[in-house]
């Protein structure tokens, strides 16, 4: 249980840090509808991801799983688009931009808490 919440908090402070990049046109009003962002995201991740890839496999297979990007860019965006205050701005850009930063960013901030702990 420890460590999804800390996914949690992980993920939200990682939208935070994208919002911040000035090129990816993402937006989220405060820290508050981060946390509802990553929690969205998760959800749509878990129940989505799964029926996308069963549905797209044989675009995954000819890209040698590059589809996954779009795949992730198409619930970053459908995240945008339930969460009030969790704007993309360029569409379709700012989803497939933003989730391969929220997939570096959070990497990286979970190896980094994982080193300390």
């Amino acid at each position: 249980m420890a460590g999804i919440i800390l996914t949690w908090l992980v993920t939200a402070v990682s939208f935070l840090i994208i919002a911040r990049l000035p090129f990816l046109g993402i937006e989220v009003d405060g820290f508050g509808k981060a946390l509802i962002s990553a929690i969205v995201f998760g959800i749509l991740n878990a129940v989505l991801l799964p029926v996308l890839t069963f549905f797209t496999l044989p675009l995954i297979i000819l890209s040698i799983g590059l589809f996954f990007f779009v795949l992730n860019a198409i619930i970053f965006g459908l995240s945008a688009a339930i969460v009030p205050g969790f704007r993309l701005r360029y569409g379709i850009w700012s989803a497939l931009l933003g989730s391969i930063s929220l997939a570096i960013i959070n990497s990286v901030l979970l190896r980094i808490l994982a080193s300390i702990t």
